[in-house]
Parts: structure tokens; sequence; C-alpha cells
């Protein structure tokens, strides 16, 4: 893979290249919150070489800091975008696990006609509709609950919370462990209010491309679980659970996502080029 870096006015994102080819399928894979790239490590390894690849570590996080929180899910989606752009890769299929679930919806949003496909894993909706009110609420409110929290349990909770096997939640310490506890509730509760900020702006997007939702079977994060089925039923998306799998369900499981990846990509960009004919 090359190492690549995209200049903002606020800093530098670090992001990740390797080239199958001209005819190949762009596959962009973006991390959850305080995850860095190294989330798909999996992924990588399976599909480069297949498709053109690119993953990033999303600013504040891994590589790309420091880096003022001061951004909101449309700045992402922005940034992203600039960076696609930059590469060549038009017409990416979106891998988005948790936030990188939120950013491909915002990016959906803004750019309608330039996504292939949406892969999310364990990741929720966008829309306004599908939360209550005081959940949107509370998304504000979780900064003095994690500073609460002393660190040494926050870096056994987290990694639990995430993941079901010990690779997946050796990976969860891992990251943490790049962070001062300060830092690290700085970025998750930033995250949580970017979050509710993009859920009340209300928009009224549609996903325009063929979708995948993934999630495990085991995902305690939030309501990760009844978020997928209502945004299944609600939008027609065919949903998968990925078996004994946490909310890091590409980490818990990587063999049964790549594989639900692949075979999602291959139907979804074969009905792409027939509509094309």
């Amino acid at each position: 893979m090359d190492a690549r870096t995209y200049d903002t006015a606020s800093g530098a994102v670090r992001y990740w290249v390797d080239h199958a080819g001209p005819d190949a399928p762009w596959l962009v894979f973006l991390p959850g919150l305080t995850a860095d790239h190294t989330l798909f490590d999996a992924q990588m390894s399976y599909f480069c070489g297949k498709a053109n690849c690119l993953l990033w570590d999303a600013p504040a996080h891994g590589a790309s800091r420091p880096y003022p929180l001061d951004f909101s899910m449309d700045d992402l989606a922005r940034i992203l975008h600039a960076i696609l752009q930059a590469e060549g890769a038009s017409a990416p299929v979106l891998v988005g696990q948790s936030l990188g679930g939120y950013v491909a919806q915002a990016f959906i949003d803004l750019y309608p006609g330039e996504t292939a496909a949406f892969v999310s894993i364990d990741s929720a909706p966008l829309k306004r509709k599908y939360y209550p009110r005081w959940e949107v609420a509370a998304l504000r409110h979780t900064k003095w609950m994690y500073l609460a929290i002393p660190w040494r349990l926050l870096r056994v909770w987290g990694p639990a919370g995430a993941a079901q096997t010990e690779r997946g939640r050796a990976g969860m310490r891992t990251f943490m462990a790049d962070y001062t506890k300060r830092e690290y509730c700085d970025l998750a509760a930033h995250g949580y209010r970017m979050l509710a900020d993009a859920v009340e702006s209300d928009r009224s997007y549609d996903i325009d491309c063929p979708a995948l939702l993934l999630c495990g079977e085991h995902d305690h994060a939030g309501d990760v679980k009844p978020f997928n089925r209502k945004w299944a039923a609600g939008e027609g998306i065919p949903l998968v659970w990925v078996p004994g799998a946490g909310h890091n369900a590409n980490v818990d499981c990587p063999s049964f996502v790549n594989h639900q990846i692949e075979w999602f990509c291959t139907e979804a960009l074969a009905y792409a080029r027939l509509l094309q004919v």
C-alpha cells in the first residue's frame, strides 16, 4: 500500500491506496469512531490485488493527528470526496464501519449518483425518523460520562464492548493505547455530538445505490441491532447478521464479512453495468 497525505486548512489527513488496475472497482474503507485504518487489515489483505483499495485515518484519528475537533459529518464527507477526486477514484464502493457508515451516508447525500454501492458494517441510519428524541439528546451528553470512568476501566470496557473475539479486543486495546484518556474522551464525545447534529439536520436523502447492511449478531453497542432491523425494514435494504461477531464484525469474523462484501459488490456492479447498456 502507498501512504498518502491530503492537506486541509485544519491539518493533514493520512490515507493509504493500493492499485489493482484501471478496470478494477474502487473499494473505500471507512473505520469507526476512535479506530484507525488497521481496523480493516483483514479486508485489505483479502481485497488488495482484486480491487483498487483506499482507506483512511479520519481527521483526529490515528495518524491524522493533531486535528481540531471542529468538523461535522458533512465536513468528513467533503474531505473524503476531495481525496477520491485527487486519486481519480470514481464510482466507489463505500464500506463504512460504525462512524464510517454515517460518513458514507453523508457522502451519498451530498454527492448523489457518485457512489456505486454502500456496505454498512455495524452502523445505523442518519434519517431523523429512526431516532427517538431522547436518544438524540443523549448523544450530546456523553463527555462527562466518559471522563467519570477511570481510564483503567475504560480500557477494559471499550474492547469488551466492541468485539467478541480476542483478536477484535486486542485491536481495540491497541487503538485506545494510542490516546490519552482526555484525548479519547474528547474524540468520542465529539463523534456522538457530530452524529446528533447530522441526525437533527433532518436530511431527506435516499441511498441511491445498491446497499447491504452487515451487523454482528452479538453487537451490544447502543441500539445498533434494533436500528439495523428498522433500517432494513424501512428502506428495503438487505440485512445480514454476522455470526459470532460484535460491533467490530469485520475484525471478529473477517472471512464471512469479506465474502459478503465480495459477493455483494459483484452483484451490485454487474447490475450497474446492465443499466448502462
